[in-house]
Formats: C-alpha cells, sequence, structure tokens
C-alpha cells in the first residue's frame, strides 16, 4: 500500500498492520511515533479500520485452511486459483503438506496458478507441477514417515502460518489394547485449577468451544463429523475445580467406544485434553 496524504505536510501509511507517517519537514523520513495533529484525523481512522479488517481477514483464512487439514477435506483446485492471489490466502496456505490424486506423492506447496495448477516441493527437493480437480492438506497423523516430513521441512526452513508438519499428534493405541466397552480416556483427569472460569480462559484461550460443563473439538473423521469432550466442571461453581475424563461423541450425542474412534478425531481429542492439563496447578507453584 502507498503514501496517503493526511494533509499539513504528512503522509500516512500501513506498515506492518500498524498506521505509520512521514513528514516533508523531516525530509520525507518515516517518523518514530504518530504525530498528535494526526492522531484524530479521518484518514488515520479509516487506516486504522482497515488494518482491524486485514488482521480478522487474515484469521478467518487460517481458520478455515486449519478446517480443511483437521478434517482432511478434499479442496477444489480452482478455489485455490483464485484465493491465491489474496496474501492473506498465501500465508495461510503456503508451504502447507498438500496431496493431489497420488496419495504416495505429497508435497509442500509453493505456488497455485490462476487455474489450479499446483507447484509443490516434493520429497526429492524438486519443484514439481500437480494438476487435480481436488487435493487435500491431511492431517499430520495420516501422513506416512512423518518424522521424516519434519526432518525434510526442517531442511527446507519449511515455516507453515497453519500447524500441520509440526503439529502435535497421538496415536491411537491398538484396538488391542483397548478395553471394548471403554468410552473415555482418564489420562487428563484431575487437573486442579484455582476456578471454572481459569479453566474455561485456558480452554477459550487455545481455541476450543465451551458448552456446559465441557470444553469440545469437533472434528470431520473418516466421513463422521464427531465431537471430543472433555469435563471442565459445573458452570457456575465458583471454588477450585478439576479436570475430568475425555469422551468422543457422534452428530447425535451418542458417546462412542474408543475402539470407535478414527485416527484423527483421537489425535485431536488427547491434543485438546493434553493443552487444558498443562495450565493445571502444580504441586510447589502455588503463589508464584
Amino acid at each position: 500500500m502507498g503514501w496517503l496524504s493526511a494533509g499539513e505536510g504528512y503522509e500516512i501509511a500501513l506498515v506492518d498492520g500498524k498506521v505509520v507517517a512521514r513528514s516533508a519537514r523531516a525530509g520525507g523520513r518515516q517518523l518514530k511515533t504518530l504525530p498528535k495533529a494526526l492522531r484524530d484525523h479521518p484518514e488515520v481512522e479509516r487506516l486504522r479500520q482497515f488494518a482491524e479488517w486485514l488482521g480478522q481477514h487474515a484469521a478467518a483464512c487460517v481458520a478455515q485452511v486449519d478446517a480443511w487439514m483437521i478434517s482432511s477435506l478434499p479442496v477444489p483446485t480452482g478455489l485455490l486459483g483464485r484465493v491465491w492471489p489474496d496474501d492473506a490466502w498465501q500465508v495461510a496456505l503456503r508451504d502447507l503438506i498438500v496431496v493431489g490424486d497420488d496419495p504416495d506423492e505429497p508435497g509442500f506447496l509453493r505456488d497455485v496458478s490462476e487455474s489450479g495448477e499446483l507447484r509443490v516441493v516434493n520429497l526429492d527437493g524438486e519443484t514439481v507441477r500437480m494438476s487435480a480437480e481436488t487435493v487435500t492438506f491431511p492431517h499430520p497423523v495420516l501422513l506416512p514417515d512423518l518424522e521424516d516430513l519434519r526432518e525434510f521441512a526442517a531442511e527446507l526452513e519449511v515455516t507453515q502460518k497453519v500447524e500441520q508438519i509440526y503439529r502435535a499428534t497421538w496415536i491411537k493405541p491398538a484396538e488391542a489394547e483397548l478395553a471394548p466397552k471403554a468410552t473415555s480416556v482418564n489420562e487428563f483427569s484431575g487437573g486442579r485449577f484455582a476456578s471454572r472460569f481459569a479453566l474455561t480462559a485456558r480452554a477459550e484461550s487455545c481455541g476450543y468451544r465451551v458448552s456446559g460443563g465441557y470444553a469440545t473439538c469437533g472434528v470431520r473423521d473418516g466421513g463422521r463429523t464427531l465431537e471430543a469432550s472433555l469435563w471442565i466442571g459445573e458452570p457456575y461453581w465458583d471454588g477450585e475445580n478439576e479436570t475430568g475424563s475425555l469422551t468422543w461423541n457422534d452428530k447425535d450425542g451418542k458417546a462412542l467406544k474408543l475402539r470407535e474412534v478414527g485416527p484423527v478425531a483421537w489425535s485431536e481429542g488427547m491434543r485438546m485434553g493434553a493443552a487444558l492439563y498443562a495450565g493445571r496447578i502444580v504441586e510447589g507453584t502455588e503463589g508464584r
């Protein structure tokens, strides 16, 4: 974005999401702070509102791409071609692992043409073209040789806005290791918090929804929509509080047996449980 006239010899612009000014009296140099005379200027206010909208737009792009990745949903390449010119979409999409028609040929996304042809870096380090009607951004628990992919990503100095390749994952135990009728995981039970409010605040800050007495995480796994739920206590309890068991429910609210939970839903539910449990009061740290 270029510089806009703001009167009295000043020009203003957005730089890294902030309104900055330069002055002809200062030889056209950018000023360290916004002059008092400009703080209530209409053009400054319009730029601030625009910066706020850009921030919201960027967050919405990241949230959408994250949803595609968590659910491994097929995304039309024509859609990617239309949104790619938008910087916010590029930041959210660039360097994600993408898979086309051949699931054994993943690559790191680097560019998309207007027609939807993708340019990716494959696992041999070569830049190749990928043409497909739809592609997916796989959840990392579904990627074979994930550790090798992480090492290769480090060599490429890959930075992902949407957490994919370095996302914390939990591998579901073999069916024989799960009790046939078990419906809950208690690994994250007993995490003590000063109040229900503190636990709710942690859940929301981690991006999880709070509904009734639960923190929840919606996931689409294997064509099914599931919800992982961690008990966080009665909504209006104002004393000390503890986390409870982790369960998974189908779209009708029916509790699933652990053996019925898919790998992505398992990983995301465990990730939520670990994130909330990590904020518990640890013995010996009270008052610090």
